[in-house]
């Protein structure tokens, strides 16, 4: 009598807070961004109308993803790596400006961030190097070497977009982290990572400068949006003023809907409405651990461990910046800013890690 097949299991505490922060992130971008939409384009839905199909079709992604087995993205890796790199570099010729940063590439009426695209492309190649290394993780050449190999997307994207950089380079480190066992040579890793960022800082003098307006925004012409920022969270108190009644989005706070959209989450729903939104994060950063330590092997361990670096350095980062903890680095916080591209491949990215929680007993 032949066993009947056991059903795939689904991860529904990721689905659930998946879909919870996709409604939540696409009510704030309308509160956030309709009057930027009346006065820019006489539509205050402009916005969440390209956001909303850019998650349509994310979750078709998402869907997608999660039922093909991820062992098959292990040999294309290396050409997903491959096409990351020459996307970035054509962004640096043929890329779209806006804003001062060139960062996107045009398709007739679509734009697409290949930056967005490089953190997925990483996440699988740096898995797939790592598996195929195996023991040899223990030898601090090893880890040099795969650090070493993300140096050239790292470089590339940095050029337009440092905190996208960042976030690769960060994804490298924690991978590496996960799979090696030599936590003191580690340090040593960390500190030239560290170095490399240094040095990069110290290319183009507009970095340094923004160094200089973090530490006193007050001083600088550009400290604008940050000072803007910090008033929106301290008007907003514990409760803040109210959905909808910020006043800050009303052309104080540049570009409202994008980076310093924290800011005006924490004046409309005060502190204690941007701690639940923090823990929505933390709930979703959690599942993505559980799925890492469970999965059944390393790949699938190492795509959930990348996914759940990527959110866990994203969001930090975002609201360090919206707090004037760190210089601003023009990161985005992940399902709420408006972006298509990001919450495309963050939800492609989900897919994946929902495909390793399939395997899982």
């Amino acid at each position: 009598m032949t066993k009947p097949k056991k059903k795939k299991s689904v991860d529904y505490g990721l689905l659930v807070v998946v879909f919870v922060l996709i409604i939540v992130g696409l009510y704030i971008l309308y509160s956030t961004s309709a009057y930027n939409g009346r006065v820019k384009f006489d539509d205050e839905f402009y916005y969440l109308k390209k956001q909303a199909f850019a998650t349509a079709l994310g979750i078709g992604c998402m869907y997608a993803m999660a039922n093909i087995d991820y062992h098959i993205w292990q040999k294309i890796a290396v050409w997903a790596y491959v096409v990351s790199l020459a996307l970035s570099l054509a962004v640096l010729f043929i890329g779209d400006e806006y804003n001062g940063s060139k960062r996107w590439l045009s398709f007739g009426p679509l734009s697409f961030q290949p930056s967005e695209f490089a953190k997925l492309a990483v996440i699988l190649f740096l898995a797939k190097l790592i598996v195929k290394k195996g023991k040899k993780m223990k030898k601090m050449g090893t880890l040099l070497v795969i650090m070493i190999s993300i140096l050239p997307i790292v470089g590339l994207v940095g050029a337009g977009n440092l905190s996208t950089a960042i976030i690769i380079l960060g994804i490298g480190v924690v991978l590496v982290f996960v799979a090696s066992p030599l936590y003191a040579q580690f340090v040593w890793l960390g500190i030239s990572a560290g170095g490399f960022m240094a040095i990069f800082l110290a290319m183009e003098s507009y970095r340094l400068e923004r160094l200089a307006i973090w530490q006193n925004p007050e001083a600088y012409e550009k400290g604008y949006q940050t000072l803007q920022g910090l008033y929106a969270i301290g008007s907003g108190g514990l409760f803040g003023r109210g959905s909808g009644e910020s006043i800050q989005k009303l052309g104080f706070v540049p570009e409202a809907q994008n980076d310093m959209i924290f800011a005006i989450v924490c004046e409309e729903w005060g502190l204690f409405g941007a701690a639940i939104l923090i823990f929505l994060f933390l709930f979703l950063i959690w599942r993505f651990f559980v799925i890492a330590v469970n999965a059944k092997d390393l790949f699938g361990s190492l795509i959930a461990s990348g996914a759940m670096a990527h959110m866990m350095i994203q969001v930090i980062l975002n609201i360090a910046v919206v707090t004037n903890t760190i210089p601003n680095t023009g990161i985005t916080l992940p399902f709420v800013s408006y972006g298509g591209t990001s919450v495309l491949f963050l939800l492609t990215e989900i897919g994946l890690v929902l495909n390793v929680s399939h395997l899982i007993e």
